[in-house]
């Protein structure tokens, strides 16, 4: 069983910075994604970054581009997101997911995102 354990949220002032954690267990690396979903009040869940764990390939959301950074460290078992320059559209709550088993390996579509931690508050204000 696939469990993610979020945590490094909480209340900042715009312009700060925030790494949040992911701690993975029950994953067996291979073909899949761990990422990072953020979901305002009001508004769609969007995918803010995502981390293929054996090639390491990664890719970061248009709207976050230049300011965040998902990264692995393998000997924790934790993926990580850096958020810099953080904006107040940036509040929302932030969840890690896991594609174990694409249906396209390496794709990682939004359905196949099957496991989700129970979310990290951020909160940015002006």
């Amino acid at each position: 069983q696939v469990q993610l354990v979020e945590s490094g949220g909480g209340s900042v002032q715009a312009g700060e910075s925030l790494r949040l954690s992911c701690a993975v267990s029950g994953y067996t690396y291979s073909a899949g994604c761990v990422a990072w979903f953020r979901q305002a009040p009001g508004k769609d869940r969007e995918r803010v970054a995502r981390i293929a764990p054996v090639s390491g390939g990664t890719s970061v959301a248009d709207f976050v581009k230049g300011r965040a950074t998902i990264f692995l460290d393998s000997a924790k078992k934790t993926v990580f997101l850096d958020l810099n320059s953080l904006k107040p559209e940036d509040t929302a709550t932030y969840y890690c997911a896991a594609a174990p088993r694409p249906s396209v390996p390496g794709l990682c579509r939004p359905s196949d995102y099957e496991y989700w931690g129970q979310g990290t508050q951020v909160t940015v204000s002006s």
